[in-house]
């Protein structure tokens, strides 16, 4: 799957879109800094278009607004129905050995839930903070073999093993084995709380 939009297109829309956002819930740099955890400084550089943020701010973001990372990226409403194709597809994560984190859809808000794709190649791991309150996860193994570690505690799972768990726990993926894993992972995010 290719990211084809340009880091420039991604940057405006991001801009547009926070700040919209933002204004539609007549918050503040520093409520939204609060509720997201994300510096003043780095949500100043968002919304002038001067920051390509990382993954995990992206997802503060989102969570604070209780809308998908695909919602932040598009800049616009989606429509009723939205059909995707691998072009649509945005590669957010890329690890140390060549593996990747691709979002492919999202859902609109309230209850938006976001569809992954993640090729973790062996020794590569992501995650380990928490989200917002509520947020839930599910995944499921492709092939490969995946280290699941949940506030603390380690879960190994095969191909065709699957688990669900709340996302505002600490939680961290991992490969430990000694060939490529391959998920599939479904974020539901609650709706925002004014």
């Amino acid at each position: 799957m290719a990211d084809t939009a340009e880091p420039a297109d991604i940057s405006g829309a991001l801009a547009r879109t926070v700040a919209a956002l933002r204004a539609e819930r007549g918050w503040s740099l520093d409520a939204l800094a609060a509720r997201s955890g994300v510096s003043k400084g780095v949500l100043v550089a968002v919304e002038q278009g001067r920051s390509n943020p990382n993954l995990a701010t992206l997802a503060r973001i989102g969570d604070a607004f209780g809308v998908p990372v695909t919602r932040l990226l598009e800049g616009a409403e989606e429509s009723v129905i939205k059909i995707s194709s691998e072009a649509d597809a945005r590669v957010l994560w890329t690890g140390s050995a060549g593996g990747t984190g691709t979002i492919i859809a999202a859902t609109p808000p309230p209850w938006a839930a976001e569809l992954w794709r993640w090729q973790l190649e062996p020794g590569e791991k992501f995650g380990g903070e928490s989200h917002a309150p509520g947020l839930r996860e599910l995944t499921i193994v492709e092939s490969g073999e995946l280290t699941l570690t949940v506030a603390g505690r380690i879960y190994r799972l095969g191909a065709g093993e699957g688990a669900r768990f709340p996302g505002d726990l600490p939680h961290g993926y991992a490969n430990e084995g000694t060939e490529r894993a391959v998920l599939t992972m479904v974020c539901v995010i609650p709706p925002a709380v004014s």
